[in-house]
């Protein structure tokens, strides 16, 4: 009998040491939780440029990173393989639109979603298909008039509306939105649908899988907790709703959950804290009419969230909603925190990228992107985003101005993708068209 329990026992030891990475799914903003939180020792400050990989697009998906390759999408229509530790390319995908959709990689197979209506399975190894599901469309969210823009009776894409659903994975199943309105469950091996839920509006946010439930918000101003084997709705949650300029409403960030509490951002200018069962109200916090579109980052007891028009990098007490620390960028925030040791990174719309010492709140490095170097002088205002600054005296009313002055913003290379960091190493897409690796270091250069 002992002799029978140990054969067993190496045989499982065996077994073990033998699985890959690719048995633990990367996806947005790290797991199914979204946590934000990489197991790495401190790296507080920023070294050299390790590469960077030129795609022929604005990069707004976020590498998820899977033995030895990043995987992420640009709006160039490919989904790109990239060896990191070289950035020479190891395989790209084809799709017919833009993807904006960030990878969730899992057992050999990368899950993304692109503009053209699908959703895709590919060989992670080859980029080969493995299958492909159809959604009833995938679109830019907008409306006529948009925010009382003229003309009023001119269809108008939301100019903010950089994302599209990420896949999320969990078990033998993958889950993403549509901008149909739908949620979807999906086999992983076959992609035969297991169940889809109806919302009364745009899908674009990744939902968080925790305790067998699906939370994902929606356009229609709600987030929905969805039992995640029968998709029958277990509660759900509405933000605020703007009667006025639709401007302050809906919802752009995706959940986190920690600890049986999901966290939220919303367009109507709050960040919210929900029991995970329940979806009783713990607390909000008024980010004073500012977006809230970044995913929160938690470690600790502590959540970590940015803000847009206010510029904010905040960290909450988990539980009570106390304010512990904030720290100003010098443009939007909408590239969601990630966490290693005791630094918080993410970037702004300016292309600078930022490390902040999550023990005290202060900023320990920055980075800027080329185009933040080549065109701040021109496109900022004292160092910040100023609107009217940037059309010179143009009518803001007007949709193709508010168009001519985010076009002015991009040459900057806004950071809008989230950062993945591994070994040492960050990752991370921006708007200029790069997919950038940078070496992390635990101390000052020349110290």
């Amino acid at each position: 009998m002992i002799k029978y329990v140990l054969t067993c026992f190496i045989i499982y030891i065996l077994f073990t040491g033998c699985q890959t990475n690719s048995e633990i799914p990367a996806m947005f903003h790290k797991d199914a939780y979204h946590t934000g939180a990489y197991q790495s020792t401190n790296y507080p400050f920023f070294g050299d440029l390790k590469w960077k990989f030129k795609t022929n697009g604005k990069v707004f998906s976020s590498p998820a990173v899977m033995d030895g390759i990043a995987y992420i999408g640009s709006e160039d229509s490919n989904l790109y393989a990239i060896d990191i530790t070289n950035g020479q390319l190891k395989w790209k995908f084809l799709t017919g639109g833009a993807v904006h959709s960030s990878p969730a990689v899992y057992n050999n197979t990368v899950y993304f979603g692109s503009f053209d209506g699908f959703y895709y399975a590919v060989d992670a190894a080859t980029g080969n298909l493995k299958w492909k599901f159809k959604t009833n469309g995938e679109k830019h969210f907008g409306l006529k008039g948009l925010w009382t823009m003229k003309p009023a009776d001119e269809f108008m894409e939301d100019p903010y509306d950089f994302f599209l659903s990420s896949p999320a994975v969990s078990g033998s199943t993958v889950y993403f939105g549509s901008s149909n309105g739908n949620v979807y469950a999906l086999n992983t091996t076959t992609g035969n649908l297991e169940w889809q839920f109806k919302t009364n509006g745009v899908v674009h946010t990744s939902p968080a899988v925790y305790n067998n439930t699906v939370y994902i918000g929606s356009w229609d101003m709600y987030l929905y907790a969805i039992d995640a084997k029968t998709g029958k709705e277990k509660w759900k949650f509405k933000t605020g709703y703007d009667t006025s300029y639709h401007l302050l409403e809906g919802i752009q960030a995706s959940p986190a959950l920690y600890n049986n509490m999901v966290y939220l951002g919303a367009r109507d200018g709050f960040f919210y804290a929900l029991n995970a069962e329940t979806g009783t109200l713990a607390w909000k916090y008024s980010a004073n009419n500012s977006w809230v579109l970044t995913t929160a980052a938690i470690k600790d007891s502590v959540v970590y969230m940015g803000t847009s028009d206010t510029y904010l990098f905040l960290a909450f007490n988990a539980q009570t909603g106390k304010e512990i620390f904030k720290t100003k960028a010098n443009g939007y925030v909408y590239s969601s925190p990630a966490l290693a040791g005791n630094t918080a990174y993410y970037g702004d719309f300016t292309g600078q990228l930022f490390a902040v010492d999550i023990t005290n709140g202060k900023i320990t490095d920055t980075w800027l992107t080329d185009g933040r170097r080549k065109y701040a002088s021109e496109v900022l205002k004292d160092n910040n985003i100023d609107f009217a600054y940037l059309v010179k005296g143009a009518d803001l009313a007007l949709y193709s101005n508010t168009v001519v002055g985010m076009n002015k913003l991009y040459t900057l290379g806004p950071i809008i993708s989230s950062p993945s960091i591994q070994d040492g190493v960050i990752f991370f897409g921006s708007a200029d068209g790069y997919v950038y690796a940078l070496n992390l270091l635990d101390k000052k250069p020349g110290q």
